[in-house]
This record gives C-alpha cells, structure tokens and sequence, in this order.
C-alpha cells in the first residue's frame, strides 16, 4: 500500500486558510487536493505554496471542453508540476487523447486520470439529466473509454470499483472520493463507503475531507486513519 495513499481536499477560500490547514497535515503521510474554490482565488501560486511545504498535489479542476482547449490547459497545468490531474471522460477520446498527447513533453509528467459520474449523483439523478442506465453502467463505459484513450485511471466510487476492476484490469489507477468514516455525516454525497471497505474494494487513493479537516486536531486524525488501513491490509 502507498504510504500517502490519503489525498486530503484543501477547500478553503484562500491562501492564507490553505498553508493554516496544510500546517496541521504531514507531507510524508498525505497527498493534498487543490479544487476550483482555492485555485479561482489565488491562481497557480498556491500550489507552488504548498509543494514548498513538501506537499504532492492534485490539481481537481476537471477540465470539459473542446480537444485544444483542454489540452492547452493540461499542459499548463503540468508545468506547475502537480502529481496528479484531472479531466471529464465525458468529453470523449479525442479531447482525453488530446490531454494525454498534451502532457507527454513534461519532464515529469502528472497522473492522468479521468473522472466518470460525479459522486453527488444518483441514479435519479442521472435520468433527470438524460442519461440511461444506473450510476454504476455509466461509470464503467467511462472507465472503459478512459482506459482505451490513455489515461493512467478514473475518479469514482469505491462502491463501482470492482466493475471497473474487472473492466479495466489491476494496473489502472482508482481515486475515490465520497470517503465517510463510519457513523459520519454524508454531506454532498450520494454514493460513500468508509476508508477501510474503499480499500477493500480497489480503490488506490482515497479522498478523505471533512472527517479529516473539520477534526479538532486533523493531524491525529490522518494518522488514526492509516494506521486502521494499515491495520486491515495486514489483517
């Protein structure tokens, strides 16, 4: 199991909040995420704040749009030098293609992933918006769309990762948010498991939020975390 397989969302509307919360994390025992809220107010420089302070970053921006757009903007997304980004697979092979191909002439080049079906959305949710079959079925056509395109793996639910397992194969990368301790508030999401059952059930890295951020000591918390997975993988 990767040491840093917890990626902790830094959601906070600002710099200043985001090094305040990066300061109470270990670098050597968490990735962090960086999503729309932080990066539309403060740019690129946050992240460059948090890699100095030892910090593997996400970049969760979900680029859609037309194949030239998003691959211009993978590639400058990749010269930031993040671990791992993101883009929707509903914007097809040619765009997925085209962010791949994007990102080929950096150095290092980040993660690649694609994310499927959003997990605040149900069932329900789907067939209000048009599309058919359930959240799961959807799920794995995207995964299969993503793999054949290129990309290093998906976001997704813990609870669709063995599908896609079986769609995919075992060297496909799987990061789930919708992670909730047992017992703790759903929030936004529809579809959660525990960190212990994602594992269990596939997932690579695991998106661990409000369990963790909204603790009085997050610290404690991120550790008590890895150590009960570390705990169950022995087990």
């Amino acid at each position: 199991m990767d040491n840093k397989v917890i990626i902790v969302p830094i959601d906070v509307p600002d710099t200043a909040a985001a090094l305040e919360l990066a300061a109470r994390l270990d670098p050597k025992l968490c990735r962090v995420k960086v999503g729309k809220e932080l990066f539309t107010a403060e740019g690129p420089a946050v992240v460059g704040r948090l890699q100095e302070r030892g910090f593997e970053v996400f970049l969760d921006l979900k680029f859609h749009d037309i194949p030239n757009t998003v691959a211009g903007a993978c590639r400058s997304a990749a010269r930031l030098g993040v671990w791992m980004m993101n883009v929707h697979a509903s914007g097809g092979e040619a765009m997925m293609r085209a962010a791949r191909e994007a990102i080929a002439g950096v150095s290092r080049p980040p993660l690649l992933i694609g994310v499927t079906v959003l997990t605040s959305l149900s069932d329900a949710d789907l067939a209000q918006i048009g599309f058919s079959g359930s959240a799961e079925e959807n799920v794995v056509r995207l995964a299969r769309l993503t793999r054949a395109s290129g990309l290093d793996g998906v976001v997704c639910s813990a609870q669709e990762a063995p599908a896609i397992r079986a769609a995919t194969g075992t060297d496909f990368t799987l990061v789930t948010p919708g992670i909730r301790m047992r017992g703790g508030d759903q929030g936004d999401q529809a579809r959660v498991v525990t960190p212990a059952d994602a594992l269990r059930l596939g997932a690579n890295y695991l998106v661990i939020g409000r369990s963790i951020t909204h603790s009085p000591d997050p610290a404690a918390t991120l550790e008590s975390i890895r150590k009960s997975l570390q705990e169950g993988a022995r087990a």
